[in-house]
């Protein structure tokens, strides 16, 4: 069931949004040649409760890091371990926060001092499909057009949509109803986008074929054929008018409430 927000569930999802957007930036700085993913992770942690959250995914389904860490090839869902970050390498950060009861989640990809040209415009074009899903989250519109919108910008650059991993609701929960592929997968019953709405859209968009398949470690998500896979995300809200990013760090609460 679909779960249109009151005024101050949305409020509460404004704050942890900020907090959760501006983890992941001070995290996206902390990456740098040399530095670990367990030194991400814990540095990531660290923020997080220095703003007054707690990890959404940490525990989550026996998760066991503070965010999810994925280098190169690896989709999402990575863990943290020795494994040092090099430079040429790119990163895929995806920082969850619960705040006061709700969850802001969001994701980037950063490239480690930079990167080949054809991969760094994977990560452009795959920031440039989350643009273009934003604009299709207008009250009246369905989460088929979101999808449509990230797989036409895709497959127009010659890239592939991971369609085993899905964006989604969020609020009180990481995972709520609806869920939105990236893709249009022929549904005739997808849902219509209605104001109050929040929802975590990510589109994650392969160098080469859509294919995935998950390691031994029973969490991190590989591109098959080893190329490299890019990751952006926001929680929005449907409103009335223009969609509101709520993974924003003007939404940072001033006086972080304690844990």
């Amino acid at each position: 069931m679909i779960q249109l927000k009151k005024d101050h569930e949305i409020g509460a999802m404004r704050l942890a949004g900020g907090v959760a957007s501006t983890v992941l930036r001070e995290a996206a700085a902390f990456v740098q040649p040399g530095v670990t993913t367990l030194e991400i992770d814990q540095f990531a942690g660290e923020r997080i409760r220095h703003h007054g959250g707690k990890s959404a995914f940490l525990g989550y389904r026996k998760y066991p890091c503070e965010i999810c860490i994925s280098v190169n090839e690896e989709v999402v869902h990575g863990l943290a371990s020795g494994r040092q970050v090099q430079f040429g390498d790119i990163v895929s950060l995806d920082v969850g926060v619960r705040y006061d009861g709700y969850i802001g989640d969001n994701a980037t990809t950063v490239a480690v001092g930079g990167c080949d040209p054809a991969v760094q415009r994977l990560l452009e074009v795959t920031e440039n499909a989350l643009d273009e899903a934003l604009r299709e989250a207008l009250p009246g519109n369905k989460v088929v057009d979101i999808s449509r919108a990230i797989q036409n910008c895709a497959e127009a650059n010659g890239y592939s949509i991971v369609r085993e991993f899905v964006g989604h609701g969020v609020g009180k929960k990481v995972h709520e109803d609806p869920q939105i592929p990236n893709f249009d997968d022929g549904s005739r019953r997808s849902p219509v986008l209605k104001p109050g709405m929040t929802l975590a859209i990510e589109p994650m968009i392969n160098l080469g074929q859509r294919h995935v398949e998950v390691l031994e470690d029973g969490w991190t998500v590989v591109a098959r054929d080893g190329l490299p896979s890019a990751h952006f995300e926001h929680t929005i809200l449907v409103t009335d008018g223009e969609p509101e990013i709520l993974t924003c760090p003007g939404n940072l609460p001033s006086e972080p409430r304690e844990l």
